[in-house]
Order: structure tokens, then C-alpha cells, then sequence
């Protein structure tokens, strides 16, 4: 019987083991809820009879439950903090190791649910109508319904939803099946390859579909289809070209994206099937979808090959973010691009672990989750850290070698959960063959411990720096009041690149002159532009310059784009040199924001004082 690994589960997985999930929801839009059933077929891991079946939920209305098709004995006990509420279900015959049970569970979310968002139809784009999205990790789905809400438990999935309104999940349609009733419609999705709980996933709404390749589409509101067609077709089927050479065959039929509201207030999500992913990557320059690249690499590292639980999540985040650095040299068919974004990387993760401090546990890769909630020790770190281990051992074995292990280590653990140890142990046992002898000094070197334990920075390899020097060079070339520029200066940039020479600017010790900031604008077109990435941080210099002909079109993005990333420092630097102009902005676009970035911004502007 294998040990419980994750402390952020209630359920009692080491003894039943959920194998098939039926969801059956009705998307009530009305009152602002998911009711129905689920349907969970569960094999007992025990070699005696196990008479208990414990699972997670959080803020759930549970009508009744059936063991098979007999009315159960359950209970749901008290609230141990984020973990919510365990349901105790009897299971008075016992079970026999390797035999299934099945539960049928009558269930409705609440409105303390802490998975779905709902959107009214003014928080969408066209205003027709409204709009719902699930996000469940880390541990949210057991606020939909009851589940063994672990990533070291993995699942298949079907899923009939119910919806006025047109309905994506994380699973592959099956368009023969949808049906009709009573004016609505039941759409089905099925997930063969079996999933943890934080991958369900579940949207609704005025949704438009077409095609970005030959085993994708797109996914958005009617107003936007045409716009995000564009940005995705040309890259989408490279992405998985590079991909699965780099790994090996992609494993889940189709690869979609849903771009969700531009109310949305988050990156993106890496649900099988259908990413869900931030309007903001619709730029108008293709620019902007390296988060799809990310998204994709998650296919393999983290959806096939999970971590067993929120302590070992730099095993999903590392990995992919290597594979999609990976990616993105291969795409550009330069090495140089998986150094540049390293070096943004770094920037990141220095940033995350001068906040917590470098001495603080949610520095190290593998932190403890006992008695915290795993949303709290969510950062750049296990991301960022997580690459740079990952990326130590691909240079201390050579390229060549490590490209050998990556299809291995991926082969050995599909479909299945592991630790951080696990991991250390595959390494060890893929290079421990006789081929790689004379490697067994340098991986005999390998500080795993420390590298797993220590907090702080890790050690800084050296980078190709090449495309990182000429955004410094032309942002020095600024700090001369005399600099006369010229469109050229970054014809042959990338997107990142131009953010990169904009940050520059904004660290500036002395801000640039008005007129500086109106010609810096104007000459390299990013007034224009419709990279929110780059208008916002060039709107930053203009509002630091004290730009008063840029305020009006800070004031018109807010209307337009709800991610707090770009919202709320917006928001604070348009109150420093406008307050009664970012008051009136908010109070215009507050229906729009959602309830999350509408209380911070609250906060922000000090308007939440004001209403006590």
C-alpha cells in the first residue's frame, strides 16, 4: 500500500483510488452555480476490506449520496481550514484489493465555491451574455464537487454539461452526442488519459470556434475569433512540431485554446485539451504566445508526468519551463532565444526571492505544504529554480546525453506521479548505463539535497547575452537628451526585446523629458500598438515623464483590459499624477473588472476607505 504523499488531501487515497469520474452539471447561470451529479468509480488498494471511503470538499451543497444503488451513510466533518471539509462515506461490506465501487453523488456549488468564476454579459466583450470558467489548481475542484484532490491521484473523465450556452471542458468533444433538452443543450467530452483533479476544467458562454492547425482551434467570443485565428495559425502546429521532437508524440488528440473574457484577471492554464489562456496574448504582432508554448509543454510535464503534490511542483513548472524555452530556440532556429528568456527568468526570480527574503522556506524547490494552503507558497520560484536545476543537469551531462533522457524520463513516468526523489532516482538509473561511464564523476557531484533544500538564488550560469545587450545599448543611447531616434532602432527586435529596453527606461534614475517620451512613442510606434505588454510599459514612462497628452489612452486601456497585471500598476501610476482621473476610470469600468481586481483596485486607489 503506498504511503499518503500529499499533506494537502484529506481523502484516504492510500486505500481507494479513484479510476473514472462522471460529471453530470447543469450551468446555472441564474443563480450562479454547477448542480448535478458525479459519478466516481473507485478501486480499493487495501489487502483487507477498507469500509471507508474519505473524500475532499470545500463548501459544497450535498443532497445525497448512493454506494452502487443503495442510499450511503455519509458525513461531512468539520472544516480543517483550506483543506475544507472531509466527506465520510460507509462502506459497510467492505472491499477486496483491485475490487470497484461506485459513488453517485448529488452535488451543487455554493457561492463560497473558490474554483468558478462568473462573469455577468458586462463583463464580456460583446455584452451579450454572460460567461463562466473554472480554475482549479491548486486545490479548488473539491469546491465542485466531492474528489480525491490530490495530483497523485489520476483519473479519466466524462463530462455532460448542461448550458444555454456553448460549453468547453477538459476533454475531447464528442459533437455526435451533444443533444437537445428543453431548449438547452447536453455537451459531452470525454479524457481518456487519465488526469488529476486540478486539470478539470469547465467554461461556458458566447463561444466561437476555428481553426489555428491541423489538430487545433480556437476558442473565443464571436468579436475576437478572427483577431486570435490570426495571432495562433501560424505558430500553433510548429509549437507541436518542436514539441514532440524534442519529447515524442503528443498524447491528447487535440491541442485548443480558449481566450478567455478580457476580464479574465490571470496568465493562463494549462487544462488538457483546452488551455485557458489571457486575452492579452492577442496582439496584433504574434508577439505575444510564448504563454502558449508554456501551455503546450505542460502537456508533457505536468499533465502526463505530474508532481504527487504541491511540494514538488517545481517538477511541473521547471520542466516546462525548459521544454518551452527549448521550444522557442527551436522555433527561431537560435539558441540564443532559450538564453534570452532565461535571462528575463532570472530577473523574475531574483525579483520573488528578494520578496519573501532569501533565507524564507518558499525560496527552496521543495517546500513543506503541512497546515498551509499551496496558493499562499505560489510564486516564480519553482518555476524559475525548478528551469535552472533542470537546465544545470542538461549542461553537466551535454546536450547530446541529456536529449536522450528527456523521452525516458517522460516514457517512465506517463500516466503516473512522482516526487522529487523519484525523479533523482530515474536520473541516477538512466545515467548509470555502461554509455555514460565516463560521466559517473561529475553526476556523483550532483548536491541533491541542497539543490531541493537550499533557499535563495541557486547558482548563476553563464548566458548568451547577445540579445539582451542591444536593448541596454539603445536604452543608454536615451539617457542623452541630444539622442535622435529612429524607427530602425528596433525594426529587428523582438517583442521582448523592445520590453526589455522599455523596462531599462523606466529604472532610469532621472525620467525622460516630455517631449522624450511623446517622440519615444510616436517613433517606434508603440502609442499604436495593441501588445498591451508593451503599451503599458510604455504608458509607465509617459505617466513618469509626466506626459498629460498620454493620460487619456491610460485611462482608455483600463476600459479594455481586465489582467491585473498590467490593471493595477496602471491604476497606481495614473493616481500619482491623476488621482480624480484613475477615480473616474474605475468607477466607469468597475462592472467590468471582476469582483477579485475590483477590491484590490478598491485598495489601491484608497477607495475602499472612503465607503466605511
Amino acid at each position: 500500500m503506498a504511503p499518503v504523499r500529499d499533506p494537502n488531501t484529506l481523502s484516504n487515497y492510500h486505500e481507494w483510488r479513484t479510476k473514472h469520474t462522471i460529471a453530470n452539471f447543469t450551468v446555472d447561470f441564474a443563480k450562479q452555480c454547477l448542480r448535478g451529479s458525479v459519478i466516481l468509480e473507485l478501486e480499493s488498494q487495501t489487502d483487507k476490506a477498507s469500509k471507508e471511503i474519505i473524500l475532499d470538499s470545500s463548501y459544497l451543497d450535498l443532497a445525497g449520496i448512493k454506494l452502487g444503488s443503495t442510499p450511503a451513510q455519509w458525513e461531512v466533518k468539520e472544516r480543517a481550514g483550506p483543506n475544507g471539509s472531509p466527506v465520510h462515506i460507509s462502506v459497510p461490506e467492505g472491499a477486496d484489493k483491485g475490487e470497484t465501487v461506485t459513488l453517485e453523488i448529488d452535488v451543487a456549488t455554493t457561492d463560497k465555491c473558490t474554483a468558478l468564476q462568473w462573469l455577468t454579459p458586462a463583463q464580456t466583450s460583446n455584452k451579450k451574455a454572460p460567461f463562466m470558467f473554472s480554475q482549479c489548481q491548486a486545490i479548488h475542484a473539491r469546491s465542485i464537487f466531492p474528489c480525491q484532490d490530490t495530483p497523485d491521484v489520476k483519473s479519466t473523465y466524462e463530462f455532460n454539461i448542461r448550458s444555454p450556452h456553448v460549453v468547453v471542458a477538459s476533454g475531447v468533444p464528442v459533437p455526435e452526442a451533444t443533444k437537445d433538452v428543453d431548449g438547452e443543450k447536453v455537451y459531452k467530452f470525454v479524457q481518456k488519459v487519465p488526469i488529476p483533479s486540478y486539470l478539470f476544467a469547465l467554461a461556458s458562454g458566447d463561444i466561437a470556434m476555428a481553426p489555428i492547425g491541423k489538430r487545433s482551434v480556437v476558442a473565443t467570443g464571436p468579436n475576437e475569433l478572427e483577431a486570435s485565428q490570426w495571432e495562433l495559425e501560424e505558430d500553433m502546429d510548429k509549437f507541436l512540431d518542436a514539441a514532440e521532437r524534442i519529447v515524442f508524440p503528443y498524447q491528447w488528440g487535440e491541442y485548443n485554446v480558449l481566450i478567455l473574457p478580457p476580464s479574465f484577471p490571470y496568465g493562463g492554464m494549462e487544462n488538457p485539451i483546452f488551455t485557458f489562456a489571457t486575452p492579452t496574448i492577442i496582439s496584433g504582432d504574434r508577439q505575444n504566445i510564448d504563454v502558449i508554448a508554456h501551455e503546450l509543454a505542460h502537456s508533457w510535464s505536468g499533465n502526463l508526468v505530474t508532481s504527487c503534490s504541491w511540494e514538488h511542483f517545481w517538477l511541473n513548472e521547471g520542466w516546462t519551463m525548459y521544454l518551452e524555452r527549448r521550444i522557442l530556440a527551436a522555433i527561431h532556429k537560435n539558441d540564443a532565444y532559450f538564453d534570452f528568456s532565461a535571462i528575463i527568468g532570472w530577473k523574475h526570480l531574483e525579483e520573488a526571492i528578494e520578496e519573501f527574503g532569501k533565507d524564507h522556506e518558499f525560496t527552496k524547490l521543495c517546500i513543506s505544504h503541512k497546515g498551509i494552503d499551496p496558493d499562499d507558497a505560489f510564486s516564480t520560484v519553482p518555476y524559475e529554480k525548478g528551469f535552472h536545476f533542470i537546465y544545470y543537469l542538461d549542461r553537466l551531462v551535454g546536450r547530446e546525453n541529456f536529449d536522450k533522457f528527456i523521452p525516458y524520463y517522460f516514457k517512465k513516468w506517463s500516466n503516473k506521479s512522482l516526487d522529487s526523489y523519484d525523479f533523482r532516482d530515474t536520473f541516477l538509473e538512466f545515467f548509470s548505463a555502461p554509455e555514460y561511464a565516463d560521466l559517473k564523476d561529475k553526476i556523483s557531484g550532483i548536491d541533491w539535497e541542497g539543490r531541493f533544500y537550499n533557499t535563495g538564488l541557486p547558482p548563476k550560469p553563464e548566458f548568451n547575452t547577445s540579445l539582451v545587450d542591444v536593448c541596454f545599448e539603445l536604452a543608454n543611447k536615451w539617457k542623452r537628451r541630444d539622442f535622435e531616434p529612429s524607427p530602425s532602432d528596433t525594426a529587428s527586435f523582438t517583442s521582448n526585446q523592445v520590453l526589455v529596453f522599455l523596462n531599462a527606461i523606466q529604472n532610469f534614475e532621472e525620467p525622460l523629458t516630455v517631449e522624450q517620451s511623446q517622440i519615444l512613442g510616436k517613433v517606434y510606434g508603440l502609442t499604436e500598438s495593441k501588445n498591451v505588454e508593451l503599451k503599458t510599459a510604455y504608458f509607465q514612462i509617459a505617466m513618469r515623464a509626466k506626459d498629460t497628452s498620454a493620460y487619456p489612452a491610460v485611462a482608455e486601456l483600463l476600459g479594455k483590459v481586465g489582467r491585473m497585471k498590467f490593471v493595477r500598476p496602471l491604476y497606481r501610476s495614473l493616481s500619482k499624477v491623476d488621482y480624480d482621473l484613475a477615480a473616474k476610470t474605475f468607477e466607469k469600468n468597475r462592472d467590468f473588472y471582476h469582483p477579485i481586481c475590483r477590491q484590490l483596485v478598491e485598495k489601491d486607489l484608497g477607495l475602499a476607505e472612503k465607503k466605511l
